[in-house]
Protein backbone atom coordinates (compact mmCIF):
# COMPACT_ATOMS: atom_id res chain seq x y z
CA UNK A 1 0.00 0.00 0.00
CA UNK A 2 1.16 2.95 -0.44
CA UNK A 3 0.74 5.16 2.86
CA UNK A 4 2.64 8.28 1.61
CA UNK A 5 -0.26 9.10 -1.14
CA UNK A 6 -2.95 7.16 1.47
CA UNK A 7 -2.24 10.07 4.45
CA UNK A 8 -1.11 12.57 2.15
CA UNK A 9 -3.33 15.64 2.56
CA UNK A 10 -3.74 16.99 -0.68
CA UNK A 11 -3.29 20.95 -1.53
CA UNK A 12 -6.17 22.25 -2.19
CA UNK A 13 -8.21 19.71 -0.07
CA UNK A 14 -10.38 19.77 2.92
CA UNK A 15 -10.02 18.35 6.24
CA UNK A 16 -12.54 16.83 8.74
CA UNK A 17 -10.76 15.12 11.38
CA UNK A 18 -13.74 14.34 13.03
CA UNK A 19 -13.82 11.97 10.44
CA UNK A 20 -10.31 10.91 10.55
CA UNK A 21 -9.68 7.06 12.06
CA UNK A 22 -7.17 7.67 14.57
CA UNK A 23 -7.03 3.24 14.59
CA UNK A 24 -7.30 2.34 10.93
CA UNK A 25 -7.40 -1.05 12.25
CA UNK A 26 -8.84 -2.15 8.29
CA UNK A 27 -5.08 -1.33 7.06
CA UNK A 28 -3.19 -2.91 9.50
CA UNK A 29 -3.80 -5.25 12.20
CA UNK A 30 -0.57 -7.46 13.14
CA UNK A 31 1.72 -5.71 15.85
CA UNK A 32 4.48 -8.52 15.19
CA UNK A 33 4.61 -8.66 11.58
CA UNK A 34 4.44 -4.75 11.76
CA UNK A 35 7.48 -4.77 14.33
CA UNK A 36 9.56 -7.60 12.42
CA UNK A 37 9.15 -5.17 9.16
CA UNK A 38 10.18 -2.16 11.15
CA UNK A 39 13.53 -3.62 12.14
CA UNK A 40 14.18 -3.41 8.62
CA UNK A 41 12.98 -0.78 7.52
CA UNK A 42 15.09 1.48 10.36
CA UNK A 43 17.67 -0.38 8.39
CA UNK A 44 16.76 0.58 5.64
CA UNK A 45 16.67 4.44 6.68
CA UNK A 46 19.82 3.86 8.48
CA UNK A 47 21.37 3.36 4.74
CA UNK A 48 19.21 6.33 2.74
CA UNK A 49 20.86 9.04 5.74
CA UNK A 50 24.08 7.80 5.21
CA UNK A 51 24.00 8.60 1.51
CA UNK A 52 22.55 12.09 2.22
CA UNK A 53 25.07 12.78 4.66
CA UNK A 54 27.81 11.50 2.08
CA UNK A 55 26.33 13.04 -0.77
CA UNK A 56 25.30 16.10 1.00
CA UNK A 57 23.28 17.52 -2.03
CA UNK A 58 19.92 18.17 -0.03
CA UNK A 59 18.94 18.50 3.87
CA UNK A 60 15.44 17.30 4.84
CA UNK A 61 13.24 18.93 7.66
CA UNK A 62 10.79 16.87 9.62
CA UNK A 63 7.99 18.15 11.30
CA UNK A 64 5.81 16.77 14.21
CA UNK A 65 2.87 18.21 15.31
CA UNK A 66 0.01 16.69 17.66
CA UNK A 67 -2.17 17.45 20.53
CA UNK A 68 -0.90 16.70 23.98
CA UNK A 69 0.15 12.98 24.71
CA UNK A 70 -0.39 12.10 20.86
CA UNK A 71 3.31 10.71 20.94
CA UNK A 72 6.01 13.22 19.53
CA UNK A 73 8.32 12.19 21.65
CA UNK A 74 7.50 8.31 21.17
CA UNK A 75 7.50 9.02 17.46
CA UNK A 76 11.31 10.10 18.01
CA UNK A 77 12.33 7.35 20.23
CA UNK A 78 11.52 4.65 18.22
CA UNK A 79 11.28 6.12 14.67
CA UNK A 80 14.41 8.34 14.30
CA UNK A 81 16.20 6.17 16.94
CA UNK A 82 17.94 4.68 13.12
CA UNK A 83 19.02 7.91 12.76
CA UNK A 84 22.96 8.55 13.45
CA UNK A 85 23.04 11.28 15.67
CA UNK A 86 25.78 13.12 13.66
CA UNK A 87 23.76 14.22 11.08
CA UNK A 88 20.23 14.35 12.65
CA UNK A 89 19.53 16.82 15.44
CA UNK A 90 15.83 17.27 17.50
CA UNK A 91 15.07 20.92 18.50
CA UNK A 92 11.95 20.83 20.77
CA UNK A 93 10.11 24.74 21.00
CA UNK A 94 9.10 25.72 24.06
CA UNK A 95 7.58 29.42 25.18
CA UNK A 96 9.63 31.65 23.11
CA UNK A 97 13.16 33.05 25.20
CA UNK A 98 13.02 36.88 25.32
CA UNK A 99 15.57 37.26 22.42
CA UNK A 100 12.91 34.91 20.36
CA UNK A 101 10.32 36.86 21.00
CA UNK A 102 11.99 40.11 20.00
CA UNK A 103 12.57 38.48 16.81
CA UNK A 104 10.00 37.83 13.69
CA UNK A 105 8.46 34.80 14.63
CA UNK A 106 9.95 32.45 12.55
CA UNK A 107 13.64 33.54 13.38
CA UNK A 108 13.77 30.60 16.35
CA UNK A 109 13.00 28.05 13.67
CA UNK A 110 14.76 29.21 10.63
CA UNK A 111 18.23 29.58 12.65
CA UNK A 112 18.30 25.29 13.60
CA UNK A 113 17.11 24.08 10.24
CA UNK A 114 19.12 21.42 8.50
CA UNK A 115 22.54 22.23 6.28
CA UNK A 116 22.89 20.10 3.23
CA UNK A 117 23.41 16.18 4.42
CA UNK A 118 21.85 16.81 7.67
CA UNK A 119 18.51 15.97 9.16
CA UNK A 120 16.41 18.66 11.62
CA UNK A 121 13.28 17.34 13.33
CA UNK A 122 10.74 19.96 14.92
CA UNK A 123 8.45 18.87 18.21
CA UNK A 124 6.14 21.31 18.10
CA UNK A 125 7.50 23.67 15.07
CA UNK A 126 6.47 27.37 13.52
CA UNK A 127 2.91 25.66 13.28
CA UNK A 128 2.24 26.81 17.04
CA UNK A 129 2.09 30.07 15.73
CA UNK A 130 -1.70 29.14 13.73
CA UNK A 131 -2.41 26.92 16.72
CA UNK A 132 -1.93 28.10 20.10
CA UNK A 133 -1.72 31.71 19.51
CA UNK A 134 -5.01 31.43 17.78
CA UNK A 135 -6.45 29.07 20.07
CA UNK A 136 -5.98 31.74 23.24
CA UNK A 137 -6.20 34.52 21.30
CA UNK A 138 -2.61 35.44 21.83
CA UNK A 139 -2.15 37.71 18.79
CA UNK A 140 -5.43 39.34 16.77
CA UNK A 141 -6.84 37.25 14.03
CA UNK A 142 -5.44 39.87 11.57
CA UNK A 143 -2.08 38.70 12.76
CA UNK A 144 -2.33 34.76 12.78
CA UNK A 145 -4.33 34.87 9.45
CA UNK A 146 -1.21 36.18 7.57
CA UNK A 147 1.11 33.92 9.05
CA UNK A 148 -0.60 30.65 6.44
CA UNK A 149 0.83 32.47 3.98
CA UNK A 150 4.31 33.59 5.41
CA UNK A 151 4.81 30.05 6.68
CA UNK A 152 3.93 28.67 3.06
CA UNK A 153 6.75 31.19 2.00
CA UNK A 154 9.19 30.51 4.35
CA UNK A 155 8.60 26.79 3.25
CA UNK A 156 9.02 27.85 -0.07
CA UNK A 157 11.94 29.28 0.33
CA UNK A 158 13.82 26.46 2.10
CA UNK A 159 12.44 24.03 -0.34
CA UNK A 160 14.37 26.28 -2.99
CA UNK A 161 17.44 25.94 -1.35
CA UNK A 162 17.76 22.09 -1.45
CA UNK A 163 15.74 21.28 1.95
CA UNK A 164 13.18 18.19 1.48
CA UNK A 165 10.16 19.22 4.15
CA UNK A 166 7.77 16.35 5.52
CA UNK A 167 5.24 17.37 8.46
CA UNK A 168 3.52 14.84 10.20
CA UNK A 169 0.41 15.40 12.22
CA UNK A 170 -0.25 12.45 14.83
CA UNK A 171 -4.19 12.24 15.38
CA UNK A 172 -5.14 11.36 18.38
CA UNK A 173 -9.02 11.11 19.70
CA UNK A 174 -10.09 12.62 23.17
CA UNK A 175 -10.15 8.97 24.58
CA UNK A 176 -6.92 8.07 24.12
CA UNK A 177 -5.56 11.31 25.04
CA UNK A 178 -7.36 10.29 28.89
CA UNK A 179 -6.09 7.07 28.66
CA UNK A 180 -2.52 8.54 28.17
CA UNK A 181 -3.18 10.55 31.27
CA UNK A 182 -4.08 7.91 33.10
CA UNK A 183 -0.93 5.86 32.53
CA UNK A 184 1.35 9.11 32.96
CA UNK A 185 -0.34 8.79 36.92
CA UNK A 186 0.48 5.49 37.12
CA UNK A 187 4.14 5.80 36.27
CA UNK A 188 6.01 7.65 38.43
CA UNK A 189 8.79 7.79 35.67
CA UNK A 190 6.27 9.72 33.34
CA UNK A 191 5.20 11.88 36.41
CA UNK A 192 7.63 14.37 34.94
CA UNK A 193 5.70 14.67 31.72
CA UNK A 194 2.42 15.87 33.81
CA UNK A 195 1.14 19.56 33.60
CA UNK A 196 -1.67 21.40 34.52
CA UNK A 197 -2.05 22.21 30.65
CA UNK A 198 -3.09 18.43 29.83
CA UNK A 199 -6.88 19.08 31.51
CA UNK A 200 -6.80 23.00 31.16
CA UNK A 201 -6.35 22.56 27.22
CA UNK A 202 -9.20 19.90 27.08
CA UNK A 203 -12.28 22.42 26.86
CA UNK A 204 -10.54 23.90 23.63
CA UNK A 205 -10.51 20.51 21.60
CA UNK A 206 -12.94 21.47 19.17
CA UNK A 207 -11.13 24.85 18.75
CA UNK A 208 -7.75 23.27 18.19
CA UNK A 209 -9.51 20.77 15.74
CA UNK A 210 -10.42 23.65 13.69
CA UNK A 211 -7.14 25.50 13.63
CA UNK A 212 -5.38 21.95 13.15
CA UNK A 213 -7.65 21.51 10.01
CA UNK A 214 -6.97 24.72 8.69
CA UNK A 215 -3.38 24.49 9.41
CA UNK A 216 -3.19 21.13 7.14
CA UNK A 217 -5.06 22.39 4.72
CA UNK A 218 -3.84 25.75 4.16
CA UNK A 219 0.13 24.46 4.26
CA UNK A 220 -0.25 21.30 2.79
CA UNK A 221 2.19 21.86 -0.30
CA UNK A 222 3.84 19.83 -3.13
CA UNK A 223 7.08 21.15 -2.06
CA UNK A 224 6.17 20.84 2.04
CA UNK A 225 3.26 17.82 2.16
CA UNK A 226 1.22 17.37 5.25
CA UNK A 227 0.44 14.13 6.76
CA UNK A 228 -2.40 12.97 8.49
CA UNK A 229 -1.28 10.21 10.56
CA UNK A 230 -3.33 7.76 13.01
CA UNK A 231 -2.00 7.51 16.41
CA UNK A 232 -4.00 5.91 18.68
CA UNK A 233 -1.85 2.98 18.41
CA UNK A 234 1.31 3.60 18.53
CA UNK A 235 3.29 0.92 16.64
CA UNK A 236 0.56 2.12 14.08
CA UNK A 237 1.87 5.15 14.27
CA UNK A 238 5.35 4.32 14.33
CA UNK A 239 4.94 1.81 11.26
CA UNK A 240 3.39 4.30 8.91
CA UNK A 241 5.84 7.54 9.64
CA UNK A 242 8.83 4.80 9.19
CA UNK A 243 6.67 4.06 5.42
CA UNK A 244 6.31 7.49 3.95
CA UNK A 245 10.01 8.58 5.25
CA UNK A 246 11.23 5.35 3.40
CA UNK A 247 8.79 6.15 0.68
CA UNK A 248 9.88 10.13 0.42
CA UNK A 249 13.71 9.34 1.08
CA UNK A 250 13.82 6.88 -1.73
CA UNK A 251 12.07 9.40 -4.18
CA UNK A 252 15.14 11.86 -3.64
CA UNK A 253 17.02 9.34 -5.97
CA UNK A 254 20.36 9.86 -3.34
CA UNK A 255 23.43 8.87 -4.87
CA UNK A 256 26.74 8.20 -3.02
CA UNK A 257 29.61 11.22 -4.03
CA UNK A 258 32.71 10.00 -6.24
CA UNK A 259 35.96 9.72 -4.70
CA UNK A 260 37.87 12.90 -4.95
CA UNK A 261 41.63 10.72 -4.79
CA UNK A 262 43.12 8.34 -6.98
CA UNK A 263 42.25 4.95 -5.86
CA UNK A 264 45.72 3.27 -7.24
CA UNK A 265 47.56 5.36 -5.45
CA UNK A 266 45.95 5.27 -1.79
CA UNK A 267 46.21 1.61 -2.09
CA UNK A 268 50.01 1.57 -3.13
CA UNK A 269 50.19 4.09 0.19
CA UNK A 270 47.81 1.22 2.30
CA UNK A 271 49.97 -2.04 0.82
CA UNK A 272 53.40 0.04 1.68
CA UNK A 273 52.11 0.76 5.32
CA UNK A 274 51.18 -2.50 5.85
CA UNK A 275 54.39 -4.11 4.58
CA UNK A 276 56.42 -2.01 7.18
CA UNK A 277 54.02 -3.72 9.87
CA UNK A 278 54.36 -7.00 8.53
CA UNK A 279 58.38 -6.00 8.91
CA UNK A 280 59.31 -6.12 5.47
Amino acid sequence: MDYYDYFRVKPGSKLDLNKFDPVCKDLHDDSDLAEAEMQRLRDRLRELQYSMYAERKRSVLIVLQGRDAAGKDGTIRHVFRAMNPQGCRVFSFKVPSKEEAEHDFLWRHHRVTPGLGHIAVFNRSHYEEVLVQRVHNMVPKEVWKKRYDEINNFEQMLANNSTHILKFYLHIDPEEQLERFKKRLESPHKYWKISDADYSERPYWDDYTKAYEDALTKCSTDYAPWFTIPSNRKWFRNYVVLKILIAAFESFHISMPETTVDLDAIRRLYHQEKKKENGG
